[in-house]
């Protein structure tokens, strides 16, 4: 018990230095942005045009500085490229993983990947990678297996999800719409996670610290498609430089700022808190 603890005390100090030192990762350089031709937002994430960019590796650490924590994720480093054309930025992010898990019913969770960048940059007071920090606010792109699915085939019926489910009548079908919100759950509330999507695989959502996680029907300025092949996800992620919610990320061509990531094996169990983690690599765009 004792060396378990031990461990896990080492993992919050690297953590923590990770969080707090962003410049001194071993690799110095960082991620950069290839200049490439054209003016289309950045979907393909099989796009022979990922050649032309050098691919960087983020080395994963375990979330323990939270509970629930998690110290031994199941994803221990992705290779992550990136791209502009002057008006789109894409970032493609991958790694291995045996099973797709594109599914979520009780008891069993998606696989999930997210990019994260500060609202504004300013290297000498960069908020917390870990949902950012009061008065410095993050943008965070989360793309999850779930959705992929839902688009590329259609949203699932409670009978393809729970097919031994009996259920005699839903509050809709008896009540006016406006009466059987309460009854809706996540939906009746408008959280725009819970709502059937039809565009998008990725959630643009904003956040100033622990428990301001935020996604605001206005500031979806993200999309992306993710591919999952011969026990490899590859995932897009797409983003205007010049955006239009104040809550995005602004890029500009030969500028900088910094970048961190987040991923979730649903195979493995991870959800929320539990997942893989690393801290601001510093992130330029080629002039």
């Amino acid at each position: 018990m004792i060396g378990k603890n031990l461990a896990i005390l080492a993992c919050i100090f690297t953590a923590v230095a990770a969080m707090f030192s962003p410049m001194s990762r071993a690799a110095d350089a960082g991620l950069a942005a290839a200049r490439i031709p054209g003016t289309a937002p950045f979907l393909d994430p099989e796009s022979a045009l990922w050649r032309a960019t050098a691919p960087f590796t983020v080395t994963m650490l375990p979330q323990v500085i939270t509970t629930p924590n998690h110290p031994n994720p199941a994803i221990k480093s992705l290779t992550v490229r990136a791209a502009h054309n002057g008006k789109w930025l894409g970032v493609l992010v991958e790694w291995k993983d045996p099973t797709k898990s594109d599914r979520i019913v009780v008891d069993e969770f998606g696989d999930q990947v997210a990019v994260e960048f500060p609202v504004h940059y300013n290297q000498d007071e960069l908020p917390s990678p870990m949902m950012g920090s009061p008065g410095k606010r993050v943008d965070i792109w989360q793309w999850r297996a779930a959705f992929q699915r839902d688009i590329e085939m259609g949203e699932p019926g409670i009978r393809d999800i729970y097919p031994n489910t009996l259920v005699d009548v839903y509050p809709d079908e008896v009540l006016r719409a406006t009466d059987a919100r309460p009854y809706m759950g996540a939906v009746g509330a408008d959280n725009l996670i819970s709502h059937p999507l039809s565009v998008s695989p990725i959630i643009e959502q904003s956040a100033e610290g622990f428990g301001t996680l935020t996604a605001l029907p206005g500031d979806q300025d993200t999309d992306g498609r993710g591919v999952w092949k011969d026990g490899t996800w590859r995932v897009v992620f797409t983003h205007p430089l010049t955006p239009i919610s104040k809550n995005s990320a602004r890029f500009v061509e030969g500028g900088g700022t910094v970048v961190a990531f987040a991923v979730w094996d649903g195979g493995n169990r991870e959800v929320g808190a539990r997942k893989a983690w690393a801290g601001w690599v510093p992130f330029r765009l080629a002039p």
